[in-house]
């Protein structure tokens, strides 16, 4: 189960508690009403979201961060360091978009033995691929629930999992190309690569609803 920051249906929490893996996001603003189950979270290690999280005590604190067995820096230190001089240009008020904050998350994992991943930039260039497909316009970066959602399709430690997306409503930054998102994971669903947990604000087809199994 990948669960993203956006609204679920209503019931979903005991499905996905009932998955052999679960991913969140940064702050897992919807664990409330999302079920308890987290076995990662992925973040965003750098810039105002990395610092967000490491700087304030909510994060630390939170329930899925204290269950978590791994945390996840879904931003690559040196493809967002080499993506620096292009934005200093491009969007000049994003000066501290590429901040590195990947130590401390690595740091806040060993000290509360937690295994810590760094999603390799070869998937950023995966999810940068995918999308070219759809349309994307000019963006920023994929967002870390695209990345992340690209990571796991092809790592093997999850080859032959059913992977179940929830509570991404693709919106937000507009730094992100959300509608050609939201048409690449529709594309995956068709193929048959991952499945929906239905949500009461997609517009995507429900391949699998709080009342069915997993």
């Amino acid at each position: 189960m990948i669960i993203g920051n956006g609204a679920v249906a209503e019931g979903a929490g005991a499905l996905i508690d009932a998955a052999d893996f679960v991913v969140r996001f940064n702050l897992s603003r919807n664990a409330d009403v999302s079920g308890s189950r987290t076995d990662a979270v992925a973040v965003c290690n750098t810039g105002r979201p990395a610092n967000e999280m490491l700087d304030g005590p909510d994060w630390r604190a939170s329930a899925p961060v204290r269950a978590a067995r791994e945390i996840w820096s879904v931003r690559d230190p040196e493809k967002f360091a080499s993506l620096r001089p292009e934005l200093a240009v491009s969007h000049p008020e994003l000066d501290d978009f590429c901040d590195d904050r990947t130590a401390d998350f690595a740091r806040f994992a060993a000290e509360n033995g937690k295994r810590h991943r760094i999603i390799p930039a070869r998937v950023h260039a995966a999810a940068d691929a995918a999308l070219a497909a759809h349309a994307p316009g000019p963006y920023v970066v994929p967002s870390s629930g695209l990345v992340t959602l690209v990571h796991i399709l092809s790592e093997p430690d999850f080859a032959g999992a059913e992977i179940v997306l929830a509570g991404f409503s693709h919106e937000g930054w507009d730094g992100h190309p959300f509608a050609a998102e939201r048409r690449l994971v529709a594309g995956l669903v068709a193929e048959g690569r991952l499945r929906l947990l239905a949500s009461p604000s997609s517009s995507l087809p429900p391949s699998l609803s709080p009342s069915q199994g997993a």
